[in-house]
């Protein structure tokens, strides 16, 4: 869903596949673009069998390749398999000397703040450009001679046909028809899942549901920096409640600590900046700019500015991964609530609103008065780079999608399972990054002042198993289809299962799964575990930490 902005910027005339009706076939069907999508792909055609690739998107790798280049690895001993190999292209690219256009390597070097980019014994690169994991994700496509059709959209409404609990085949909206034996959902929302009647959820549980502590509302729960730490003001007069909120902050309540709700933790672009003068494109104005919609922002720096730049992370030829940080930044948050069961006109509104809300906080950044002069000279310095997205504007294709729909399928992974106080019964693969959750919303509290909800960051003792029935829709909903990215798991369970490394590993199992069950002419449920877990561990899958 998340390149549906690349439509805003490149005629509908461009696109790579076209808009004729067709039918097509093959033994599993992926519909996605994401890293996942890429994996699963991969491992099927390793396994002898026919797979295409139905995207949404024209570009691949979904946020790996749209601007998250610092990655969140948690502990990199249990990424295995194809998730390591597409980490090792990233090396084998940044070892040609043609790679270092803007830097020189022994400048960079080793850097991460405690994620090391470069692991030379195990030939394996964590923090790399957008453009370079995009060539990564279409070397796998090359080799592996996959079939990808691109810029087509599921037909959300009558595209599924099913015979019982079987998905014979799929219909995009240019009138494409695809029929295949399994099929993998690897989209971001989870698009494919409840077109096909498999049930899921979205928000927050409460903590009652599943026995967990940091699931639902969490107000006045502060694990990072992203938070009011000063009274701050939130009425557009100053006192006067009568006079109306501030943009962007909730007129509702909270809820109690602990409930649930449907709210969405907030996405934002992950943009790649430069200071380069040669690769550096100036912040302009944008169409429909309002400077109004940062004054609480101008609140905020009259107290304080020591957070905003704090997450301009380094990567490679001088350029940087920008993400949220401090109280009020780049995450445009409770914006996005509706997003996940949105139609596709209304998702193209809210990516409408979160570009010009960015767009428009750069700018203003850099030209408004009102904040101190070292902030506006700091972010003159900052610029699009040039060789980054420059199809699209130099922006980013994906808007980070933190969390949409999660399916509620064979086996529900929760807090429990993340903090290792259960163990799973058949192992997938493995996790180990914190449970971590943005902002949810933002608020008056008791005291009438504004403050931040649901940020949430919490530390877990050790890599974690995630459980093969997390991907599966429970047999009696959907027999043939198999979820990689919005699996079966509680919001704040996700908020450490959501890593994208994670997701190349479970798309890669899924394609395991996918594959033996065809070959064996047995249903997915049906698989003996042994099995699986064979075929996971000849892959290079990790499935045990010791």
């Amino acid at each position: 869903m998340r390149s549906m902005i690349f439509l805003l910027f490149i005629p509908l005339a461009l696109s790579i596949s076209a808009n004729e009706p067709g039918s097509y076939k093959a033994d599993v069907i992926v519909y996605g673009s994401t890293s996942a999508a890429v994996t699963c792909a991969v491992q099927v055609h390793r396994m002898g069998l026919s797979v295409m690739i139905v995207s949404p998107d024209k570009h691949l790798g979904g946020m790996s390749s749209s601007g998250l280049g610092f990655t969140d690895t948690g502990n990199k001993e249990v990424i295995g398999g194809l998730a390591r190999e597409f980490y090792q292209l990233i090396y084998r690219h940044y070892q040609m000397p043609e790679a270092w256009r803007w830097q020189k390597k022994s400048e960079y070097g080793n850097t991460g703040q405690g994620n090391p980019a470069i692991d030379g014994e195990k030939r394996t690169m964590w923090i790399f450009e957008p453009h370079v994991a995009e060539e990564a994700f279409e070397t796998f496509i090359k080799q592996n001679n996959i079939t990808v059709f691109r810029d087509e959209w599921l037909d959300r409404e009558n595209g599924v046909t099913k015979n019982g609990t079987v998905i014979v085949s799929i219909r995009t909206l240019s009138g494409k028809t695809f029929e295949g034996k399994v099929f993998i959902d690897a989209t971001y929302e989870g698009d494919l899942i409840a077109s096909a009647g498999v049930h899921y959820t979205t928000g927050r549980e409460s903590n009652g549901t599943y026995n967990e502590t940091w699931n639902g509302v969490q107000a006045g729960v502060f694990h990072h920096g992203h938070y009011f730490k000063d009274k701050v003001d939130p009425w557009k007069t100053p006192g006067d409640p009568s006079s109306g909120l501030l943009p962007r902050i909730s007129a509702g309540s909270t809820g109690a600590n602990g409930s649930a709700d449907k709210k969405i933790q907030a996405y934002c672009y992950r943009l790649c900046l430069t200071k380069k003068p040669g690769n550096r494109v100036i912040f302009t104005k944008p169409e429909g700019y309002d400077s109004s919609q940062y004054e609480l922002l101008v609140r905020l720096a009259a107290t304080r500015w020591n957070e905003f730049f704090g997450k301009y992370d380094p990567i490679p030829n001088l350029k940087t991964d920008v993400n949220n940080h401090g109280p009020f930044s780049f995450d445009n948050i409770g914006m996005n609530w509706d997003y996940p069961d949105a139609s596709y006109e209304r998702r193209r509104e809210i990516i409408r609103e979160h570009i010009l809300y960015q767009k428009g906080l750069l700018y203003f950044m850099a030209t408004d008065k009102r904040l101190p002069g070292w902030v506006r000279d700091t972010m003159n310095k900052w610029g699009f780079s040039k060789d980054e997205f420059a199809d699209n504007g130099y922006w980013p294709y994906n808007i980070y999608v933190r969390e949409a729909r999660r399916m509620l399928g064979e086996y529900v992974m929760t807090e429990n399972d993340i903090m290792g106080r259960r163990s799973v019964p058949r192992p997938a693969g493995m996790g180990s990054y914190t449970m971590d959750s943005h902002n949810v919303e933002r608020y008056v509290t008791g005291e009438g002042y504004v403050q931040n909800e649901g940020d949430i960051g919490v530390e877990i003792p050790k890599p974690y198993q995630i459980d093969l029935g997390s991907i599966m829709p429970v047999k009696d909903e959907c027999s043939n289809l198999l979820v990689p990215v919005c699996v079966s798991c509680s919001h704040i369970a996700f908020g450490s299962i959501r890593m994208e490394p994670v997701f190349m590993i479970l798309g890669q199992s899924a394609g395991i799964v996918a594959s033996l069950a065809i070959k064996t002419g047995s249903g997915i449920h049906s698989l003996p575990y042994d099995r699986i877990r064979r075929e996971l561990v000849a892959s290079g899958q990790i499935l045990q930490y010791k």
